[in-house]
């Protein structure tokens, strides 16, 4: 797991019991702004490997793999 999702997930814990101070909730952007930016690179390198795949460009297609494995083992 990502330090940015367990702090979130911390967060978000926290904001159930009692509201977010001022800077929890500026490191909860912050969190949710990373989670957005992981998340829309790797849609983006999947949408990319379909096109690869589909105009059988091997080559292209294996090194969109190896970024989206790259960026998975981030996550691991």
């Amino acid at each position: 797991m990502l330090g940015i999702h367990q702090r979130m997930a911390e967060l978000w814990t926290i904001q159930k019991k009692r509201p977010l101070t001022d800077e929890e909730q500026k490191e909860m952007i912050v969190c949710l702004e990373a989670n957005a930016k992981r998340a829309w690179k790797l849609a983006t390198l999947e949408n990319l490997s379909l096109v690869a795949s589909m105009t059988n460009d091997t080559a292209w297609l294996h090194e969109i793999c190896r970024q989206i494995e790259t960026l998975e083992k981030t996550c691991s």
